[in-house]
């Protein structure tokens, strides 16, 4: 038995991995030396910035040549940063660090909405072949979001590029087919976007004087719904029973 004991192992294989990440990043940047955005390491794992005009390019190395060799597309998914890093309701620290906010775009936001574009999709990599990850990232400076489909290189996107342009509105050009995926074929909008109305804008009852489902106004008011949060710091220790005296 090692001496060293198991600990000693895990931590060689660690310092491996993290060896083999940095050494991805440097032949990446290499490679795509004037057509990255930025490239940077977090957390164990590579992600890569592209702009729209190198992005399918890219890919098709990223896929074909043996060094990286990223058959597998894993997952593809929009992000809105509109309230990145904002929030509307601040919350304890304990209850969460960015507080609840919706992606409704106020005057609050728009200096923040010229810093970056607002949409962007994060696409996982997989590579077999070197057991290797990697997520790209790409932002949309279009109104709509539009960005090239990546249907042609990863067929697995089909379902994936649907489901981001139907919860989203992100369009992706040469998509064979793109339509919505997940809401019903008459829903106007884009659910996770989330600039709905919190209360819709009209209600329905039956007029027993018309004998029919009438549609009239909502008639409640607006608020604001915070969900609960439990503080510990609120929660008051049980007091002690006091000690009762000797003296009968």
């Amino acid at each position: 038995m090692d001496a060293a004991g198991p600990d000693s192992g895990a931590a060689e294989m660690s310092r491996e991995g993290a060896s083999s990440i940095e050494a991805l990043s440097r032949r990446l940047q290499s490679r795509f030396a004037g057509l990255l955005s930025h490239c940077a390491i977090a957390f164990g794992e590579i992600t890569l910035e592209l702009p729209v005009q190198h992005f399918v390019r890219v890919c098709w190395a990223l896929k074909d040549e043996p060094e990286f060799a990223f058959k597998q597309l894993v997952d593809l998914c929009g992000v809105d940063y509109l309230s990145y890093g904002r929030s509307d309701w601040e919350t304890s620290e304990t209850a969460s660090s960015t507080g609840f906010s919706r992606a409704v775009e106020t005057e609050d936001y728009a200096a923040h909405a010229q810093q970056q574009a607002r949409f962007a999709v994060v696409y996982h990599l997989l590579s077999h072949t070197h057991n290797q990850r990697l997520r790209l990232r790409v932002y949309s400076d279009n109104d709509p979001p539009k960005l090239p489909s990546v249907v042609e290189i990863w067929n697995v996107a089909n379902w994936y590029e649907r489901e981001a342009f139907d919860l989203y509105g992100i369009l992706f050009e040469e998509h064979p087919d793109l339509r919505r995926l997940l809401t019903d074929y008459g829903f106007i909008g884009h659910p996770f976007r989330k600039d709905f109305p919190l209360i819709g804008r009209v209600e329905m009852r039956y007029d027993p004087e018309k004998q029919r489902v009438v549609y009239e106004p909502v008639s409640i008011e607006p608020r604001t719904l915070v969900p609960r949060v439990i503080r510990p710091e609120r929660q008051q220790p049980p007091q002690a029973a006091p000690e009762e005296s000797g003296d009968a």
